[in-house]
């Protein structure tokens, strides 16, 4: 299997169509097709439903289609780094993060390195916990930026200077926005709309559950959420409430929403995360040096 078989596999799912694909990349149809059956020879599989009009991706077309994307991006990110092996200090850090104000710390980092070092650039992901170790494995991504609770244990990790706190999304017409603090009791007879990670109880030292208490078998959890964005969307729909961190939903008078912190309060922590046995290009590297001098300082 060749990386410009695939490359053209990818075209054809996203143009929907032989003749768009053959004319995007400058080959003719004939030939295009005779790759691809080649291809679907060779995997044992069908990866196109085709029609009159366009193409569709099977099960396993559907499935490539995501592995292709991740080989390609894998092979132009190595070109990408032994282009500048032998040259100063440039190329590309990639950084994986959730919704949180650790990006801020991040993001200081950032400038620091492009005023000296202008031909460094960084391209940030943003994902929950699932989408930014999975993307770092694959080895897609150099570092991740995780919010607490999160299992490190495969990974070398950094704690950050910096953290959330935990509180309540609720409408601002609400009996509850009255309040200064919503306490575990008030929060038991509530519809609560939490993050998936949060209420993970696979994590040994989860703090969120942990400041429930016996009290979380109780409470009445009618959605999840990955990113918090939408879970205001729901608040503002009347679902119910968001349990979450500050500064992440708009709870600005004009979208009528107000933040509520926990009471006892509760911090979610921050972690910037590597593979163990990750090799770093140059500007990595770099990236990292200037972490540990801002962590250490």
């Amino acid at each position: 299997m060749e990386l410009r078989t695939l490359m053209y596999f990818t075209v054809i799912a996203k143009e929907g169509s032989m003749t768009h694909a053959s004319n995007a990349l400058h080959i003719t149809q004939p030939t295009l097709s005779r790759q691809m059956k080649a291809l679907e020879e060779e995997l044992g599989v069908k990866l196109f439903t085709r029609s009159n009009y366009n193409i569709q991706l099977t099960e396993a077309g559907t499935l490539l289609k995501k592995r292709a994307d991740e080989i390609l991006s894998m092979s132009q990110k190595v070109q990408d780094e032994f282009k500048v092996l032998d040259s100063k200090v440039k190329g590309d850090v990639f950084i994986g993060c959730g919704e949180t104000k650790g990006m801020s710390f991040i993001s200081k980092i950032i400038k620091d390195i492009q005023l000296d070092y202008p031909d460094v650039h960084f391209h940030i992901y943003s994902g929950n916990f699932d989408d930014v170790t999975e993307k770092l494995d694959k080895g897609l991504l150099d570092f991740g930026v995780l919010i607490q609770p999160a299992n490190l244990n495969k990974y070398k990790a950094v704690h950050l200077p910096s953290s959330d706190i935990w509180g309540l999304i609720a409408k601002r017409s609400s009996e509850l926005a009255r309040k200064s603090y919503v306490t575990r009791e008030d929060l038991v007879n509530l519809p609560l709309i939490c993050s998936r990670q949060a209420i993970d109880e696979t994590h040994a030292s989860n703090e969120f559950t942990g400041w429930f208490g016996h009290l979380f078998s109780d409470l009445n959890i009618v959605a999840t959420f990955n990113l918090a964005y939408n879970a205001g969307l729901l608040v503002k729909e009347n679902v119910g409430y968001a349990v979450t961190i500050d500064s992440i939903i708009d709870v600005s008078k004009e979208n009528g929403l107000c933040f509520i912190p926990l009471s006892p309060k509760l911090e979610a922590k921050h972690n910037i995360i590597w593979r163990k046995n990750h090799t770093f290009s140059k500007a990595s590297e770099l990236f990292l040096e200037k972490l540990l001098e801002k962590t250490n300082a």
